[in-house]
């Protein structure tokens, strides 16, 4: 288990490019199985999350080339289904929530998918019903195996379009069905699908490979079925959670920092989510300029004087996956904010080792943090920890680089499962940072 050594407390300067996102690459890398012509993708992040479904499609029979740095070619024309049955593919199956989206491309192409019961963030209950539900009104048969606890469905006879209304906007679901429905016969319509610019994205490369999508950007997606997709060459979008958290990074140490190519027609309310509590942004072409808040920043209140709250939405509203940087940021701000994260129950529970660097925050239950900005008349005090989750992990890491000390973080794989070569990147604008290897 590797480990961070953080001296905290410098002021950072300088440019970042943010990776490729590695929620749309979760997606767009298995659609490289709906197809048995040559497909390109580019802009995909070395991360861990990452590498391992790469590797799930090598075993599956996927030939992948390195083209570059972050570019790579994929063709689907051989491939060993018996793979998804075997004990290896139980075990890399299981330690990757992503996975679960290749069983929709399978399903529609070759009539079946299988995928053990996915691991990912500890961060509360995460159903797979909507992917499922929605395979079973395409007319796939669902069996699960309790002891093995794994999933497959079967359609021999193929996929056949229908309406569905989803229980909730799952992105996750929302692709794995879509990616099934463009194979299907006839028409599919999917209302409440997720609309985030990533499932964007998925739906724009299906189009480019053959499919027939309307609605794109819309929760009422429409779907007509057709016979084969064809090749494609794709470009991942910047990863807007990368983004938020070195807005995030930027605020909690009075750094000037300069984020390079930012899509900002895709960000939606994260930058003015930042704003809220008092820290300034500006747009600079297709730049994130935040400056040094040297002043510190100070949290806005509602119209009527209340206190702001700051909750997680579906998009188009504020993303679940930057919280974590929200609270810790909250921290030292001048003012009071309540942090509500309504989609997971368990994502708020590493507010206790920032209380312990001396954060004043109340915990109010599972979904709901209370936090009393110190406005840096207080410093956080470094300290020992483990990061628990990839968001978490990376909000401690932001605590650590503001807080007075050195802090330790242990279990950093969680940090590089959704961020490229980290360390090495916060060394390039003057953190002091060091990865031991246990």
């Amino acid at each position: 288990m590797a480990t961070f050594k953080i001296e905290g407390g410098h002021q950072l300067k300088g440019e970042i490019q943010p990776q490729g996102a590695k929620n749309e690459a979760l997606q767009i890398l298995c659609a490289v199985l709906l197809s048995d012509q040559e497909i390109i993708i580019h802009n995909i992040p070395d991360i861990l999350d990452v590498n391992k479904l790469i590797g799930i499609l090598k075993n599956l029979g996927v030939k992948v080339n390195k083209l570059g740095k972050g570019s790579y070619s994929f063709q689907s024309d051989e491939l060993d289904l018996d793979y998804l049955e075997g004990e290896l593919f139980k075990k890399e199956g299981s330690s990757l929530r992503g996975s679960i989206m290749i069983v929709g491309p399978l399903l529609a192409r070759f009539g079946k998918g299988y995928i053990p019961r996915p691991g990912g963030d500890k961060i509360g209950r995460r159903r797979l019903d909507t992917h499922f539900e929605g395979f079973i009104k395409l007319g796939a048969k669902f069996r699960y195996n309790k002891e093995e606890r794994f999933y497959g469905v079967e359609a021999p006879n193929g996929l056949q379009g229908t309406y569905m209304l989803l229980e909730e906007a799952s992105v996750t679901g929302t692709a794995n069905i879509v990616m099934a429905a463009v194979l299907a016969q006839g028409e599919t319509t999917i209302y409440n699908a997720a609309c985030e610019p990533y499932l964007q994205q998925l739906c724009k490369m299906l189009v480019s490979m053959g499919a027939d999508i309307k609605g794109i950007g819309s929760n009422l997606l429409t779907i007509t079925g057709v016979e084969k997709l064809s090749g494609c060459t794709h470009t991942i979008l910047p990863d807007m959670i990368e983004i938020g958290s070195w807005i995030g990074l930027a605020a909690m140490t009075k750094s000037e920092i300069t984020i390079k190519n930012v899509s900002w027609g895709n960000l939606g309310l994260i930058p003015n989510t930042f704003r809220k509590l008092g820290i300034t942004i500006e747009q600079k072409g297709d730049d994130l300029f935040v400056p040094a808040h040297t002043n510190g920043y100070e949290v806005q209140s509602f119209i009527d004087g209340s206190i702001m709250n700051i909750s997680d939405a579906p998009w188009p509203g504020f993303t679940p996956d930057l919280l974590s940087i929200m609270l810790v940021v909250a921290t030292q701000a001048n003012g009071s904010v309540l942090i509500h994260q309504k989609m997971f129950e368990s994502r708020l529970f590493f507010v206790d080792k920032l209380i312990d660097m001396g954060a004043k925050i109340i915990l109010c239950d599972p979904h709901r943090a209370t936090i009393i900005g110190h406005d840096f008349k207080s410093q956080l005090k470094a300290t020992t920890m483990t990061s628990p989750d990839i968001r978490a992990g990376i909000s401690l890491l932001i605590a650590a680089l503001s807080a007075k000390g050195t802090s330790i973080i242990h279990n950093i794989e969680q940090i590089d499962r959704g961020y490229e070569n980290i360390d090495e990147r916060l060394r390039a604008i003057g953190a002091k940072i060091e990865r031991l290897d246990n």
